[in-house]
């Protein structure tokens, strides 16, 4: 209690507390260092190769192409024969393989079976020949023939007509759709394997889940199979063929890109899905034979092309359209060793694999 007149004495005043020291201000190299860590810059440093090599495929691969070892066949009588197949053989830079054919009804079979580009058959009662092409496998190839074969009639005096033996479809102008479907599908594959890798772990936990995943890729690629022959045949009238032969064969290509994809991303983590990106980007899709067919594309291009799923993809797509499926024994076979060489890696990186330390189970 306090006398009257008295004031209560109030709180005590809390002692002043020092100043802090000011924390020291970080240099720009160490906000660079915090900013971008050795992890990404090694990243942006990969995409960097990847943006350079795409541009280097493509160009490399379409920028100039000229004919080689492009294979015309001579029906022709024997004593004119040999001559033509000479000057067909003789064209810079071994830019004909030529060989013969007894009639004209057999060159027409073997272009049909894909085992030659072009044809000549010449009528020794006239001075004008006939050119047997097929637009169907490459309008580039078909032109570069016409341009030869006519040079070398033209030096003997005759003339050279065109015949188109296998004619692309309304729809597809430029025979261009089966390799666009067949990127669209590659598209998909590897999408669909990295979604799978980073939103659940770029390595499955155990057999179990990798089986999912590779399950889930097989249901997603029969519906990718299903939705691109429907749009290229029934709503864009795009390319003819049988359509559950088709459809299958998209189901392939998805599938082996995907389980492709996911065994790089159990070997490398997400810089697998840059290792995809090579492989099926900048290496498969130019030299799929697309825009232009292997005897119209440099070394390097025409030797890989067939071996990637772009390629055996556009292949046996093309085959299926228009050759009635002939031809398609080494498409099928190169799918069925990239889908198998994804499973097995798949497969082989999970078994043993502790659960405890996945990624997948911690995310579930």
């Amino acid at each position: 209690m306090t006398a009257p007149g008295q004031q209560e004495p109030g709180p005590a005043a809390a002692p002043e507390r020092a100043a802090e020291p000011a924390a020291p201000k970080k240099g720009f190299a160490a906000e660079l260092k915090g900013a971008v860590t050795p992890r990404a810059a090694l990243l942006v440093i990969g995409v960097l190769l990847l943006q350079l090599g795409f541009v280097t495929s493509y160009v490399g691969a379409l920028h100039q192409p000229k004919p080689h070892e492009l294979s015309i066949a001579v029906v022709a009588p024997p004593q004119v024969a040999p001559q033509l197949v000479q000057g067909l053989e003789s064209v810079p830079d071994d830019a004909v393989k030529a060989s013969t054919a007894p009639d004209a009804e057999s060159a027409t079979q073997l272009l049909k079976d894909q085992r030659i580009y072009a044809a000549l058959v010449v009528d020794p009662a006239s001075t004008e020949d006939v050119l047997l092409v097929a637009n169907a496998r490459g309008t580039s190839a078909a032109k570069a023939a016409e341009s030869i074969v006519t040079g070398l009639e033209k030096s003997q005096g005759r003339t050279v007509v065109v015949q188109d033996v296998v004619p692309l479809a309304k729809g597809d102008a430029n025979g261009l759709s089966s390799f666009y479907l067949v990127i669209g599908w590659c598209v998909g594959g590897y999408l669909v394997a990295s979604i799978l890798g980073v939103s659940a772990g770029a390595k499955p936990a155990n057999t179990n889940r990798a089986l999912i995943r590779l399950g889930t890729l097989a249901l997603y690629s029969v519906a990718a199979g299903l939705g691109g022959a429907l749009i290229v045949q029934t709503i864009l009238d795009a390319l003819p063929g049988p359509f559950l032969a088709l459809s299958a064969v998209g189901a392939l290509v998805v599938f082996a890109v995907g389980a492709f994809t996911m065994a790089m991303q159990c070997l490398f983590d997400v810089i697998g899905i840059g290792v995809a990106v090579l492989l099926f980007v900048v290496l498969g899709n130019p030299s799929a034979g697309g825009v232009f067919p292997p005897p119209m594309m440099p070394a390097f291009w025409r030797a890989i092309g067939a071996w990637f799923p772009n390629g055996a993809g556009t292949d046996a797509t093309r085959s299926i359209a228009y050759f009635d499926g002939t031809a398609m024994t080494q498409p099928l076979l190169v799918l069925l060793a990239w889908a198998l060489v994804g499973v097995g890696i798949t497969l082989a990186a999970v078994v043993g694999r502790p659960s405890h330390l996945s990624r997948e189970l911690v995310k579930d």
